[in-house]
């Protein structure tokens, strides 16, 4: 029944996340906001919703490792699985503004939630806001930043969305709302109690499963555009949502309900994982062949994320 339930779960968090970004996309056109701030606003945070619910549905639950788990493993799920099998297909191309400003932000962001942790073992409600107050001063600047070089590396924002009727936004938004609250509610529930079956505990389902399961749609698009030869995935992107699944979904899980930490293991083991792939691409960026993510170096990274699914299961 555990497995129907996360099976389940994982499902309704794909449809509920699909039409929440459908329906901000929409709503967003409707108060005229151009095509740029939508992209690298509105869009990263709709596709960071189903972390969020899974998030907050874990801490209202008590289940705080689930919470932490599910963020820290899905940032090493996008590099070590998502960029790692995408660039093993089609080598990624990588601009200069990854070094300047997309991978020093995330970096920074990881090491202030392992300062959060390691300071009193929780992440506070102050602690929080600060997240918060972080992503909003991340966007002003990479709003301030795509205006200023006048291109716009983000998420693709579709044009037809531009005349979806207010009714059917609203039942977009109620599908949305109702898929990401019974997956993340089902997902939570199934995992404690695979967790138990398995012997296990729950942070390690949550650091891989539930971590593989919300990069699942990221991963199959990624893999869908590399195989077809058009643009398969943009690293900046990718650091985007890494940077967006600690400062908004822990940012906001905390404001609601402080995180704590339960299992010792996420601050002596799977941050330094999380820490160990952010930091290990700049490495790889600048070896030959330069600002070019190759099929060696995605095999790299993808070894690496094997290893780590193995030893936190052994």
């Amino acid at each position: 029944m555990s497995i129907v339930l996360i099976v389940a779960g994982f499902i309704l968090l794909v449809v509920g996340g699909e039409y929440l970004v459908r329906s901000s996309v929409a709503l967003s056109f409707k108060f005229n906001i151009s095509k740029m701030v939508i992209g690298l606003t509105v869009v990263s945070f709709a596709t960071s919703l189903p972390e969020l619910l899974v998030s907050l549905q874990a801490a209202l639950d008590g289940f705080s490792d689930i919470s932490l788990g599910n963020v820290i493993g899905s940032n090493i799920a996008n590099i070590g699985l998502v960029l790692g099998i995408t660039s093993i297909i089609s080598s990624i191309d990588v601009d200069k503004d990854f070094y300047k400003f997309n991978w020093p932000v995330m970096v920074l962001f990881s090491l202030a939630l392992y300062v959060f942790l390691q300071s009193g073992y929780q992440i506070s409600r102050l602690e929080g806001g600060i997240f918060l107050a972080a992503i909003v001063l991340y966007l002003f600047i990479l709003i301030r930043r795509a205006r200023k070089h006048d291109e716009v590396a983000t998420e693709e924002v579709d044009d037809s969305l531009q005349g979806v009727s207010g009714f059917k936004i609203v039942i977009w938004l109620l599908i949305g709302g109702a898929a990401l609250y019974f997956g993340s509610e089902w997902l939570v529930e199934g995992s404690v109690d695979l967790a138990k079956k398995l012997g296990v505990s729950e942070r390690v389902i949550s650091v891989t499963m539930i971590a593989i399961g919300t990069s699942v749609p990221e991963l199959a698009a990624s893999v869908i555009a590399a195989l077809k030869k058009e643009k398969a995935l943009s690293l900046g992107n990718l650091i985007g949502s890494n940077i967006f699944n600690i400062a908004s979904v822990l940012g906001v899980t905390a404001l609601i309900n402080p995180i704590n930490l339960e299992s010792k293991a996420v601050l002596t083991n799977d941050i330094f994982w999380m820490l160990g792939f952010a930091i290990i691409l700049l490495p790889l960026v600048f070896l030959p062949k330069r600002y070019i993510f190759s099929r060696y170096k995605g095999l790299i990274i993808f070894i690496g994320y094997a290893v780590f699914v193995g030893l936190t299961f052994s």
